[in-house]
């Protein structure tokens, strides 16, 4: 079986969903890392029994050297994927030359990088909005993408658009860890 390490920075809903319908059925989960001391999505890997690292960002001087303690800590458990789930680091170098990571963000890229994302996508002048899958490389939100899925918002008040987001951001990462481990 396959194992893979999930990053999260807050709540952790995305790194649940993983939990609840892949761990111990098509892949072993084999950690948690948090930058976040306070994140809630700690709960979840102690619901699930899921080694748990926290590596405090702000104890770091660098981004180097955060991502520099967080590849010795990941580098314990042998996983063959790193999955970011709502982790708000951009990883430099450091990081991306030395282990395979895939990230979720909620828009459609190339469009919205960064930081609110969910917003600016719903006030574009596009008719669709979306999530993407994709390859985690030292440019914010720049690596190649595996995997995108569309919804039109035409129809849709901000909080109904920001749900549906929420709702397939959950399937597209699914989809995306399935389609990069199995091939």
């Amino acid at each position: 079986m396959k194992k893979i390490a999930i990053l999260f920075s807050g709540t952790g809903s995305n790194f649940a969903h993983i939990a609840n319908t892949m761990h111990n059925h098509e892949l072993q989960i084999a950690v948690a890392l948090t930058n976040n001391p306070n994140a809630k999505g700690i709960e979840i890997a102690h619901r699930y029994a899921i080694p748990l690292e926290i590596v405090d960002s702000k104890l770091f001087e660098t981004r180097e050297a955060f991502d520099q303690a967080v590849v010795e800590r990941l580098s314990h458990y042998e996983v063959t994927l790193v999955v970011l789930a709502g982790f708000m680091r951009i990883l430099t170098s450091v990081f991306t030359e030395q282990l395979k990571a895939i990230n979720l963000h909620p828009s459609l890229l190339p469009r919205h990088k960064g930081l609110h994302a969910i917003e600016r996508s719903y006030d574009d002048s596009h008719l669709e909005g979306g999530v993407s899958v994709h390859w985690v490389n030292s440019e914010l939100d720049g690596g190649e993408i595996i995997l995108q899925k569309e919804i039109l918002k035409e129809t849709l008040t901000f909080e109904a658009y920001d749900q549906e987001i929420r709702r397939i951001e959950k399937i597209t990462l699914e989809e995306g860890i399935r389609k990069v481990i199995h091939f």
